[in-house]
């Protein structure tokens, strides 16, 4: 797909998520796919949209932590080639599958991501994408893509099982910058400041593709 496709389909969600709240920051006469995916995203969280604020306090966690299922809510915000954008963010996280919804300030969904052992598909309204594999699905259809393998690993603060890493730890001996797999992961802080804390905001680079994550509430009893 080219590059004005994937614009196309950025701003398409981004436009979307904006006149949730009058947010009329893209012209729609010329917004059609790529564009307005990205578009969608950024107007929500950088137009002074979002609403959500980190969580705070102790977050009882689960025994077996990196193979648990697990559902986030929070926010994402992407900077990709100069192009800033960003959305609310639900993430359900299974053993063989994961989803991840992009939503308005209302939390009305706007695009859905999911993936499981055998394909991925991307939906935002009309328009359906289908892939074998999640990040390959994303870069087809955006031009950047979220390492799904390693990410559900970095969010809990682990490094990823399947590569070796670089790893430096703050005072309390949490991660505090990750090395792996191509991407550089920042930790700018945690839920609270015990040595078992998860993260709270976390940004992640992989060569032009900055992407900041917001952790406001985690579920450990997704399904």
């Amino acid at each position: 797909m080219k590059h004005n496709g994937r614009a196309l389909v950025l701003a398409n969600v981004f436009v979307g998520a904006s006149h949730a709240r009058d947010c009329s920051f893209f012209s729609r006469a010329w917004l059609a796919p790529t564009i307005r995916l990205l578009a969608l995203i950024g107007v929500v969280f950088l137009g002074g949209c979002a609403s959500l604020h980190p969580h705070s306090g102790s977050i009882a966690q689960p025994a077996q932590l990196e193979s648990a299922p697990f559902a986030i809510n929070g926010r994402i915000a992407i900077n990709y080639q100069g192009n800033r954008n960003s959305a609310g963010m639900h993430w359900n996280h299974q053993a063989q599958s994961d989803e991840i919804l992009l939503l308005t300030p209302l939390g009305q969904t706007v695009a859905r991501i999911a993936s499981d052992a055998q394909h991925a598909t991307l939906d935002q309204g009309e328009q359906h994408y289908q892939a074998n594999d999640a990040e390959t699905l994303m870069t087809q259809v955006l031009g950047w893509h979220l390492p799904m393998s390693s990410l559900h690993y970095w969010v809990l603060g682990k490094e990823a099982s399947d590569s070796t890493a670089q790893v430096e730890r703050d005072e309390q001996g949490r991660i505090s910058v990750l090395h792996q797999a191509g991407w550089e992961v920042r930790y700018l802080s945690y839920a609270d400041a015990t040595t078992s804390s998860l993260p709270s905001r976390m940004e992640l680079i992989h060569n032009d593709l900055q992407v900041k994550l917001f952790i406001d509430e985690w579920d450990w009893t997704a399904k």
